[in-house]
């Protein structure tokens, strides 16, 4: 599938408090070393799914081992109360909220980074070796596209399509935006079976996430009309139904856990959308585990 890159967008993704990167040798000081580094993250969490995922497919359980956190933050402020010391051994006097993910370097005891995407990609280009090519040389540029795509087209647009306080001009454009997204996307998948490249890639890790979340989390704020018109894209639901038997994928598919967090964070009206399942996710999860 070829993928026009977007125009520059602000993430939907909150500021990273620390962006340290893992370098290919000694001279960078956070450098690969098997089992130094440490993964903190909770896979109700879409960045935490990601890189969940990711680690599986590139089975990096030995080489960098993960502490999984709660679905739902235990701290008023939305951070976890596990990782604060991390935070305050990183930063003097840190006083934001203690967020996943974070990559902790374990020689030190700080935090490498809490920016999902270049976690995701430092792991697959510092630990990859010769497994899963999650990022392909030269296709860096389609990869950024998709994750452009899904944050703009399919997240951002599904929540002002289903946002109460938004007018309803503003919900149908949404709307429209993101049918217009699912419909490319669709049209790459009934050529073949994976978004950019003959195998899995981490733009297919991205767009599987946002359609986890477009099913489990936006749909219970769109009307029904606005559902079926989702799932009337029979190659885009096949490739998600086919990923989630993937055991890198479904493996780590905490439909209770998303549930509870969206529920926890969640201020929006629930909708007649809320009735009509996509995808019936439990039932690959099962098969999968």
């Amino acid at each position: 599938m070829s993928v026009t890159p977007l125009a520059a967008h602000p993430s939907a993704r909150p500021a990273p408090a620390f962006r340290g990167r893992i370098g290919r040798d000694a001279r960078s000081g956070h450098y690969a070393v098997p089992r130094r580094y440490r993964l903190h993250l909770s896979t109700a969490d879409p960045d935490g799914l990601r890189i969940a995922v990711t680690h599986t497919l590139l089975g990096l359980d030995r080489a960098c081992p993960v502490t999984f956190l709660p679905a739902v933050p235990d701290c008023p402020d939305g951070g976890h109360r596990a990782l604060r010391p991390l935070y305050e051994a990183s930063a003097h006097r840190y006083t934001g909220p203690a967020l996943a993910p974070v990559l902790s370097d374990d020689w030190s005891g700080r935090i490498v980074s809490t920016h999902g995407p270049d976690i995701a990609r430092d792991l697959a280009r510092r630990f990859g070796g010769g497994r899963p090519t999650l990022y392909p040389c030269g296709a860096e540029s389609e990869v950024e596209a998709v994750e452009r795509m899904c944050a703009q087209g399919i997240e951002e647009a599904a929540q002002r399509a289903g946002a109460a306080d938004a007018g309803e001009d503003e919900r149908a454009s949404a709307l429209d935006t993101l049918l217009a997204t699912l419909g490319v996307l669709e049209q790459g998948l009934v050529a073949q079976p994976y978004l950019i490249s003959d195998q899995i890639t981490a733009a297919d890790v991205e767009l599987w996430v946002a359609l986890v979340r477009l099913d489990t989390v936006h749909r219970h704020h769109l009307d029904a009309d606005a559902v079926h018109r989702l799932a009337g894209h029979p190659a885009l639901w096949a490739y998600a139904r086919r990923l989630a038997a993937h055991p890198a994928f479904g493996a780590h598919l905490d439909l209770d856990g998303i549930a509870r967090r969206h529920h926890a964070h969640c201020q929006g009206l629930e909708a007649a959308g809320a009735a009509v399942q996509i995808l019936d996710w439990a039932a690959h999860i099962s098969r999968t585990r």
